[in-house]
């Protein structure tokens, strides 16, 4: 993991950034597993409250030249501005970017249920909506392929390392252990 490559959503008056950023992660996410076979991760160095307006991709140099190569950025391309991939400038730290998953009540009642844990009373009763957890993660909302529902992808951004961790990464280009080059 020693080239990065940033994409940056263009401002423009008909599409917000956070929408711009969604579709193009999106777009990543479909060829992401088809192309990089897990060795390619992903950050949003401009990540605050919301993810920012820079996707980059982390990797070697010939897996990122892949990954421009290929035209998986139809319909986009007016829409962003794609850098050169570049050395990892010496002296970084290290971080993991990480999806974070919070069950929902619904799903904690539907689950109760089903194990014969509770009855669908009991579980109304005793796992109300209001224990449900609220994220203050950024995100990005997508369309589920499998199910064709929206979804909220949040991710975390943790805390600076010295030292690289190895690993593989997700279809998302996200990872619980690897790390990726942060500066």
């Amino acid at each position: 993991m020693d080239h990065y490559l940033d994409i940056r959503v263009l401002p423009d008056p008909e599409f917000g950034q956070v929408e711009l950023l969604n579709a193009l992660y999106a777009k990543l996410h479909r060829v992401l597993p088809s192309l990089t076979q897990g060795r390619v991760g992903v950050s949003f160095p401009g990540h605050k409250r919301t993810l920012g307006e820079c996707l980059r991709l982390h990797g070697s140099l010939a897996d990122l030249l892949n990954l421009t190569e290929v035209n998986w950025l139809q319909g986009m391309r007016d829409y962003i501005h794609i850098g050169e991939p570049a050395p990892v400038p010496q002296g970084t730290s290290f971080r993991v970017v990480r999806r974070v998953q919070a069950k929902s009540a619904r799903n904690k009642r539907l689950r109760s249920v089903a194990k014969g844990w509770l009855t669908e009373e009991e579980a109304l009763v005793r796992i109300p909506d209001t224990q449900q957890k609220v994220m203050a993660l950024p995100y990005a909302e997508m369309h589920s392929l499998s199910t064709g529902s929206r979804m909220r992808l949040y991710i975390e951004h943790g805390p600076l390392l010295d030292k690289p961790v190895a690993g593989g990464f997700n279809a998302y280009g996200l990872s619980a252990m690897a790390t990726i080059p942060w500066f």
